[in-house]
């Protein structure tokens, strides 16, 4: 199966990027895992799930279009820039790869890196271009945020080299160089967690959900009718410890909200009139918020109710979940 396919050092050269358009691009994508699934697949992304990931890689959802997202814009535009300065900054060649690369084990693992470094002495390296905003600065500050190391590691895992660089643009005006080097321990790991989520695609076996505002998206958009029956788990010894530690979990929530508030409100009364409190681990504020005005709809609505008709818009609906208690359980 892979005699028609050239190899790139370690890997499988799968396709030319060359002119791909979108369709194929995400034809390519449903083979595989791309070093930018790798954290998702795992459940190590702050941005999407892995039930989400699943959902597309089992074609029950389109992937969401980013091209017109304007983060994905300025990285595009800025990747060349960057690579221009991470040579200017080191001295090292860089080249484009231009095809999307596979294990040649592990045929499920994919990989499209934005530069390859060269003409080292210790080998080729992978060099992996990021733009970071403003907001997101304090994330670089540990190092490579776990999300970006995991991808960096699947690209290493692919391409079989020994060491990559991150070069980050962090607010426009920051420029970091960040190594990472192989570590065969990490990547046999990364493979094994891959090869679970990449399982559940083959077996058609949904992951769970893990508790992410983008899992709840997930489910939302999987289940967005309910039917009006009932499920009786009543006598499965499982949900019933499930919905137990439901309760739980609810019932320290509201503890710990309530203790919350107590501590904030004893802060408030030793502020006073006071604007900030410093601590040694930091500072609050307690601002008074600029008087703001918001149209009136309910006189409008009496004044001019012919005219409030023209600009009612229609509001879909959403699945509300709610739990109650038996009162006197047997």
């Amino acid at each position: 199966m892979h005699g028609q396919h050239k190899k790139h050092g370690h890997a499988i050269r799968l396709a030319s990027t060359n002119g791909l358009s979108r369709e194929e691009w995400l034809a390519l994508r449903q083979r595989g895992i791309g070093s930018s699934d790798a954290a998702v697949a795992i459940g190590l992304s702050p941005y999407k799930s892995a039930l989400t990931l699943w959902l597309e890689k089992t074609a029950r959802k389109a992937p969401d279009d980013l091209s017109e997202k304007e983060s994905v814009l300025w990285g595009q535009i800025l990747e060349p820039v960057l690579a221009s300065v991470y040579q200017e900054r080191t001295g090292y060649k860089v080249r484009r790869v231009n095809a999307v690369l596979q294990h040649a084990e592990h045929t499920f693992m994919l990989a499209n890196l934005d530069r390859e470094i060269v003409g080292l002495p210790e080998g080729p390296g992978v060099l992996e271009i990021k733009t970071s905003g403003y907001h997101s600065a304090p994330q670089w500050e540990e190092g490579i945020p776990i999300s970006y190391q995991c991808q960096v590691l699947h690209q290493l895992a692919v391409t079989g080299h020994d060491w990559a660089d991150v070069a980050v643009l962090i607010a426009g005006q920051d420029f970091r160089i960040y190594r990472v080097t192989r570590d065969d321990d990490k990547i046999a790991d990364l493979i094994a967690r891959e090869r679970a989520f990449w399982d559940c695609v083959i077996e058609q076996r949904q992951p769970d959900p893990d508790g992410s505002a983008d899992a709840a998206r997930a489910l939302g958009w999987l289940y967005p009718q309910d039917n009006g029956l009932v499920v009786d788990l009543s006598e499965s010894t499982e949900f019933n410890r499930l919905f137990e530690s439901l309760l739980e979990a609810r019932t320290a929530k509201a503890e710990a909200e309530a203790e919350e508030d107590r501590l904030k409100q004893q802060i408030q009364n030793a502020l006073g009139p006071a604007t900030t409190a410093q601590f040694q681990r930091g500072k609050v504020s307690w601002r008074r918020a600029k008087d703001g005005q918001v149209p009136d709809l309910e006189r409008l609505q009496a004044d001019y109710p012919k005219l409030m008709q023209r600009y009612v818009k229609p509001l879909p609906g959403a699945r509300r979940f709610t739990v109650s208690t038996a009162r006197n359980p047997s």
